[in-house]
């Protein structure tokens, strides 16, 4: 071999081996990629909760929009009839949570106001709720009546609501005297709302719904302003403890973090704290106490 032909080959494998070379550190090390990996773990943690708030936000706004609607239908019901819903009909009070009696909620008479016509001509409200011939009507599922923040399953063959009707300021069982909105055999206009429909709350959450459903006029469908979540104002009324659950009630609540959806009088919705002042969450709740909310930065609901 002359020397040419080793000066050629020893400039091949020359070359050979740096390509190998930059091979090798095209490459990630272990170390690298495990540093790699970790960023990425990072930014997916970071990422997520936003994600996660962001269609929290959507559902909440969503939730305001199908109050918006039922608050709407509360005031074209007053326009038609003059008077607002009644809360529940049924000739004799205090309403027992159970499925007896005429029981027709304030939902059914809205019917006709949320586009439910053919669901309204299939409820027989004279024969009540929970007669046979009104099976059908009563286990209709009526989509803007469940707040899309619910984990919950649907249960099936129940018509379910998570809006409710505000038939008190305290936990009272529901009768013809109480001080809210929508109370047994309730015929109030607008105008008989003494403290401002502004200042009165019409419609809010509440966190599970009951199993009696929308149609039903107990607390499947009103609820008082005696608590709110984890917030618990005095019970005042020793028939209605949560030992009777016959005649217990019960307050407001959301799946929302924070506070929940209300709709008022006057046709606003606003998200409440469920951190605000009990005194003026209770006040709130009825249509006649005959005192000034002292509104300020501090005990503020919104």
């Amino acid at each position: 071999m002359n020397k040419n032909s080793q000066h050629r080959i020893d400039s091949e494998g020359s070359e050979h081996f740096s390509q190998f070379r930059r091979l090798l550190r095209q490459a990630f090390t272990l170390v690298e990629l495990l540093v790699v990996i970790a960023i990425i773990g990072i930014l997916v943690g970071l990422l997520l909760p936003a994600v996660q708030a962001a269609r929290e936000a959507a559902r909440r706004g969503q939730c305001m929009n199908n109050i918006s609607q039922l608050i709407l239908a509360v005031h074209n019901h007053e326009f038609s009839y003059e008077r607002l819903p009644s809360g529940v009909t049924d000739p004799a009070g205090p309403i027992r949570n159970e499925a007896i009696g005429q029981h027709v909620s304030w939902l059914v008479q809205l019917l006709p106001y949320m586009e439910q016509n053919q669901t309204f001509k299939g409820f027989n409200q004279t024969l009540g709720t929970y007669a046979d011939e009104n099976k059908r009507a009563r286990s209709q599922r009526i989509p803007f009546l469940l707040c899309p923040s619910s984990p919950a399953p649907r249960v099936p063959n129940v018509g379910q609501t998570h809006y409710v009707g505000c038939h008190h300021d305290s936990e009272s069982p529901i009768a013809a005297d109480n001080n809210g909105v929508f109370f047994l055999n309730s015929r109030l206009r607008l105008a008989e709302i003494e403290d401002g429909t502004s200042s009165t709350i019409f419609i809010g959450e509440v966190l599970h719904p009951d199993a009696l459903g929308w149609a039903s006029g107990t607390r499947a469908s009103l609820r008082n302003t005696g608590s709110f979540d984890g917030m618990t104002a005095t019970i005042v009324n020793p028939l209605a403890t949560p030992s009777n659950s016959i005649l217990f009630v019960g307050g407001f609540g959301s799946w929302h973090t924070g506070g929940a959806n209300f709709a008022f009088g006057d046709g606003s919705v606003r998200f409440m704290s469920c951190n605000m002042d009990p005194i003026v969450y209770t006040k709130l709740g009825s249509r006649a106490d005959g005192q000034m909310l002292d509104l300020n930065e501090k005990n503020s609901p919104w």
